[in-house]
């Protein structure tokens, strides 16, 4: 909305279907079944719910399930910001058998038998059942213990070549498929937790929770020779950019065999979890009643400061702020939803970086200035690029 419009200007109503029933608009958490992209699960719910502006907040592969959030309407404009939170996963790895994709979808690579050592670890887990960690783990399993310690000390991870990651204007999977070498550098993550859940020799089940059509694909039907196949049952929490295929990749190179991800479930996503999730195969009437609103879904993810009625018409017409349009004044630093007196979201905001030399120079403290990030209903988009 252009500056020299009065602050009066009403209110933008919510965009309506032909019918004239509002468009639904908010959050919706799908559980992801096994199979579909993630596209493919955003392209059934424009259909379903008869809205095209639908987006996602972090990819999931056809091979895993869970937690995926789908933002509807103008929830869109929160993408960057819900990207980026951790998630977290349940993932069975496999030991013994390579993938050219690191997960179960992708041609076998290698085979290879497992040590005698790691034969004796996983016989000592199976015997005394998976002891909870620490002293324990490290007793029965020891060098399963000292592999699951590297990678929740790691700080830097490698990509997999198949991954959507642009290379010179070109997916990563795409060169990869077309027999091109991918070399990509490492990326800082950080392993909040990582708990080994469960040790097999023979076929495992289905991880606890997924649908049926969760379960493990051809990849893990080939054993390792001369052996039953193995797996390692994981739960951990990452941030952002972190590849659990990656992880299992590294953690077969920990234990000195080829290794893939067999099955991923994520169970969480920032605030949103997998008990609030509804299937994809709900009806439309469902999808709808399972959407949160816009304003409960951004102030359970963001932090959230609330605008007096003379500052939520500034906001609306971009303008900075400063503390005295607050009721509520958001944080002195990163991004915060600001709502409206009656609860609306206006828009995301941060306060504006103070200019060090100028404050040096000044006798007096400079009074805190906030910026509009992404505004909501009508409100002007000040930003291209966000702040996370």
């Amino acid at each position: 909305m252009p500056e020299h419009m009065a602050e009066s200007a009403p209110r933008p109503g919510p965009e309506r279907a032909a019918g004239g029933r509002p468009r639904p608009e908010g959050v919706l958490v799908i559980d992801k079944p096994r199979g579909p992209t993630s596209h493919d699960v955003v392209a059934r719910l424009r259909r379903a719910l008869g809205v095209k502006r639908i987006g996602h907040a972090g990819t999931l592969d056809p091979m895993a399930s869970g937690v995926l959030v789908v933002l509807v309407g103008e929830a869109t404009k929160l993408a960057p910001y819900l990207t980026a939170q951790d998630k977290r996963y349940t993932a069975r790895v496999v030991l013994g058998v390579g993938t050219d994709t690191l997960d179960a979808d992708g041609e076998v690579t290698a085979t290879q038998p497992l040590p005698a050592w790691l034969d004796e670890e996983l016989d000592a887990l199976a015997a005394a059942g998976v002891p909870a960690g620490g002293e324990a783990l490290a007793a029965a399993a020891p060098r399963i213990a000292a592999a699951l310690d590297a990678e929740r000390a790691r700080r830097a991870q490698t990509p997999p070549a198949y991954s959507a990651i642009k290379v010179a204007g070109q997916r990563s999977y795409a060169l990869a498929r077309a027999g091109q070498a991918v070399d990509l550098s490492a990326r800082p993550v950080e392993v909040r937790s990582l708990a080994l859940a469960g040790a097999w020799r023979g076929e495992p089940g289905p991880l606890a929770g997924a649908p049926a059509a969760g379960a493990a694909p051809a990849a893990d039907a080939v054993p390792a020779a001369g052996t039953e196949p193995a797996a390692l049952e994981l739960e951990l929490d990452v941030s952002k950019g972190y590849y659990v295929r990656s992880l299992a990749c590294d953690l077969g190179a920990h234990l000195e065999v080829p290794a893939h991800l067999s099955a991923l479930r994520r169970t969480a996503s920032g605030a949103f979890t997998l008990e609030q999730a509804v299937s994809l195969d709900a009806g439309a009437e469902a999808l709808r009643a399972a959407i949160r609103p816009l304003a409960e879904a951004a102030a359970s993810s963001l932090p959230v400061a609330r605008l007096t009625e003379h500052g939520a018409r500034r906001a609306r017409l971009g303008q900075t702020l400063t503390e005295s349009d607050f009721s509520a004044a958001p944080a002195q630093s990163g991004a915060a939803v600001w709502l409206d007196p009656e609860g609306r979201v206006v828009a995301l905001g941060a306060p504006e970086v103070a200019d060090e030399a100028g404050a040096e120079s000044s006798s007096t403290p400079s009074e805190t200035r906030f910026s509009v990030l992404r505004g909501f209903s009508g409100s002007a988009d000040v930003r291209e690029n966000p702040v996370v």
